[in-house]
């Protein structure tokens, strides 16, 4: 018999990429889930691959402490942009 801790992991996310060989990918999958956008998943992953994880640690720390968010993923997005902005 499954713990219940089991049986919600798995019902969850039942859409999530199994194919995770690379650390960007796992990464990837870990800010899609926690911004609740795992309608694209492609994306996050993209984001991780390409741009430096020091700038997206910012802006997931950000959105997580901006508890009214209605959108958590607009609100990376434009503190992505943001902080993009600032460093170029």
């Amino acid at each position: 018999m499954k713990s219940i801790k089991t049986a919600i992991a798995e019902v969850r996310f039942k859409n999530r990429p199994k194919n995770l060989s690379r650390e960007f990918q796992v990464y990837g999958v870990y800010l899609a889930e926690s911004l609740d956008d795992t309608k694209h998943y492609g994306y996050y992953i993209k984001l991780a691959k390409e741009l430096p994880r020091n700038i997206l640690d910012e802006a997931l720390t950000y959105t997580k402490a901006y508890y009214s968010a209605k959108n958590k993923a607009r609100v990376f997005m434009w503190k992505l942009k943001a902080l993009k902005q600032a460093t170029n």
